[in-house]
């Protein structure tokens, strides 16, 4: 049997839409686990960002960060950080046009007080579901470390920078910031619409895939990325099977060579069974 490489992303791909990792996924990731196969996240999170019961779930390691970062295992296999005029950019630009914005680095997040309170305010209006508050609260809100300093922020190494309540459409962030940064519409509903992730250009999912199947000596022929969102559009070309969630929106089905059912109607375990990665 050939061993594949999966690459799941996790919000709206391996967490439903209220925060939970739904049964049929965990055990469909863990019988192709089982099987011989790899099972990856592959997320815009960073991994100060995933809460227990995501990583317990049991994975052979992760592209975080959107690609900014990649895990074999526990090793740190490939990093990219932002520059100091980078960090200095969102810091000028964001403010004065009434956005917020976080920096995420390997081990979470990081935000003035201010981008804090204006976070939380914005997330208590797009969040509904008791459980995916409580996913947010120990993921996001629970993760944070306040800064004052940008040098605080570049000690940490800041790999990716969020923005939110930006009332710019991202054509117009793109034209403003596209030399310094790869604009991508977010990947997360809980930031709301008028949100994003400003990224070093080059650098997305896709990328860190390569460097795991590098040091993997896989084949990307051999590799399966599963995503619904925006920053899914890379992988999803890449890898030899892209499988986009039915409620992704089209233009990220459109890059998929197929679909599956959303995760709370058990898509990942779909997925799984018609690629021969678990029986039934």
């Amino acid at each position: 049997m050939t061993s594949r490489a999966v690459f799941l992303d996790v919000d709206g791909t391996l967490l439903d839409h209220h925060g939970r990792v739904p049964d049929s996924a965990r055990r469909a990731i863990r019988a192709a686990r089982a099987n011989g196969h790899l099972v990856f996240l592959c997320t815009g999170r960073s991994p100060g960002e995933l809460s227990p019961r995501i990583v317990d779930v049991g994975f052979d390691g992760m592209v975080a960060a959107s690609g900014a970062i990649v895990l074999r295992g526990d090793e740190l296999i490939g990093q990219t950080c932002l520059s100091e005029e980078q960090v200095h950019t969102v810091r000028t630009f964001f403010p004065p046009r009434g956005a917020g914005y976080i920096f995420q680095s390997i081990d979470g997040i990081h935000a003035t007080r201010e981008n804090y309170s204006h976070l939380r305010r914005v997330m208590s209006q797009h969040v509904s579901s008791e459980n995916a508050l409580a996913e947010l609260e120990e993921s996001i809100f629970g993760r944070i470390s306040f800064f004052t300093e940008p040098s605080e922020v570049l000690r940490a190494g800041p790999t990716k920078a969020v923005y939110f309540d930006a009332d710019l459409s991202i054509r117009e962030l793109d034209q403003s910031l596209g030399e310094a940064f790869d604009v991508v519409a977010t990947s997360v509903p809980f930031f709301g619409p008028w949100s994003g992730e400003l990224l070093n250009p080059g650098v997305h999912k896709a990328s860190g895939i390569q460097i795991l199947l590098d040091q993997l000596h896989l084949r990307r022929e051999d590799s399966i990325g599963l995503g619904d969102s925006f920053n899914d559009l890379e992988m999803l070309a890449y890898v030899g099977t892209g499988i986009a969630m039915a409620d992704a929106p089209q233009q990220v089905k459109d890059a998929a060579d197929e679909t599956t059912a959303a995760p709370e109607a058990q898509g990942i375990r779909e997925a799984f069974l018609r690629h021969g990665l678990i029986d039934d």
